[in-house]
């Protein structure tokens, strides 16, 4: 088995791969990339079980053959190379030889055969979604997901496909974020709790494309295709808690402020805040918005005035600023709008400006008890 390939091309497809791979594996086998050689098409794989993604690459051969290569190695010896091209040639002794413009190296490969087998989808739906718009729906709601291994459903994006739009969900229990699209829809109603791994994986590959993504999905599994690379991934098993209901309807209480504004205030004053509790008190009365924050402990303290549009009662309402802080900074609009019905209910975040056509964020945030 040989083929020839450039050196930064290569390198390019196997740091997206890498990403799979875990730094600690239960099988050895998983430490490799599959080589997959078929004449001018080499399949390279990676694998952590769960989610499995491979690339389709161009090379110069008329070989065929599979071995599974150690994936530290490779991408050791690869990151410093110059643009060239390199010849991998599989010896007798169970080495692969890569020779290079100015030298050889031999590295041993492991059997291809014990390489885990992607998962074959049976009877799956499917949907299409441009690349860059899958990646900011990533982006948007991943943030907001749990780390709860005792509640697995609330730690992935909850994906909920229809005929009318297609909703991307995430919660914590103390924030959620809700991501929707009514631009682009599925051919019938699919709801399914994607894990965070594959979803990191492909918001750094998606993001800025202009490629259209084909989603697979059944009760198990999703897959993603798009232009020379496929990721398989296991579903996280469960029921996603029913988040619109806890959506307040009814919030008569509107405030309007630069989201810029809001934000760096906020970023202040949570520096004086209790380093447990990162609690900041929101105080509205008229068209002025008091933010401020007290650490009893150390006798430290902030408070900060800012102009704000708001319609509604006065009221004092508290929050946690990281939650605030995270929400604000995930948005990207110029002024944003924060929903209020009563100092124990959530509050609702939504952007007022900077959206596409039939797309709509709405955050959610609870209230944490003010000690008056």
């Amino acid at each position: 088995m040989k083929f020839i390939v450039s050196s930064t091309y290569l390198l390019k497809q196997l740091q997206i791969l890498g990403g799979v791979i875990n730094n600690s594996n239960t099988l050895p086998i998983l430490d490799n990339f599959l080589f997959d050689l078929n004449q001018r098409e080499l399949t390279v794989s990676a694998s952590d079980l769960e989610t499995t993604m491979s690339s389709v690459l161009e090379v110069d051969s008329d070989n065929e053959g599979t071995i599974a290569v150690p994936a530290k190695l490779l991408l050791e010896i690869l990151r410093t190379f110059p643009e060239q091209p390199l010849t991998f040639v599989v010896e007798d002794n169970n080495t692969v030889e890569i020779s290079s413009n100015h030298g050889k190296y031999a590295l041993a490969y492991a059997d291809g055969s014990e390489f885990p087998k992607s998962v074959e989808l049976a009877n799956p739906s499917s949907t299409t979604i441009l690349g860059d718009v899958l990646a900011t729906a990533i982006n948007k709601t991943i943030f907001a997901a749990g780390n709860d291994d005792l509640r697995p459903v609330m730690s992935g994006v909850f994906f909920q496909f229809s005929p009318e739009n297609l909703t991307f969900v995430a919660t914590d229990a103390h924030k959620l974020v809700k991501y929707q699209r009514t631009d682009i829809t599925a051919s019938k109603v699919a709801e399914f709790i994607m894990p965070k791994k594959p979803l990191n994986l492909l918001k750094g590959i998606l993001a800025g494309s202009e490629t259209d993504v084909v989603i697979e999905y059944n009760e198990s599994n999703a897959k993603f295709s798009f232009e020379n690379t496929i990721l398989i991934c296991r579903l996280i098993d469960g029921k996603y808690p029913n988040y619109e209901a806890v959506i307040p309807k009814e919030n008569p209480n509107k405030l309007s402020i630069s989201r810029t504004q809001i934000l760096s205030s906020v970023r202040r004053v949570s520096i004086f805040s209790n380093k447990t509790t990162h609690q900041i008190r929101l105080k509205i009365a008229g068209a002025e918005l008091n933010i401020s924050a007290e650490d009893i402990d150390y006798s430290n303290k902030a408070e900060e005035r800012l102009t704000c549009s708001y319609q509604g009662d006065d009221m004092q309402i508290g929050f946690n600023s990281r939650f605030l802080v995270e929400m604000l900074n995930n948005l990207t609009s110029d002024d944003v709008q924060l929903e209020m019905s009563l100092p124990n209910r959530a509050g609702i975040l939504t952007p007022i400006d900077g959206l596409d056509e039939g797309e709509m964020v709405t955050m959610l945030v609870m209230p944490v008890m003010l000690n008056s």
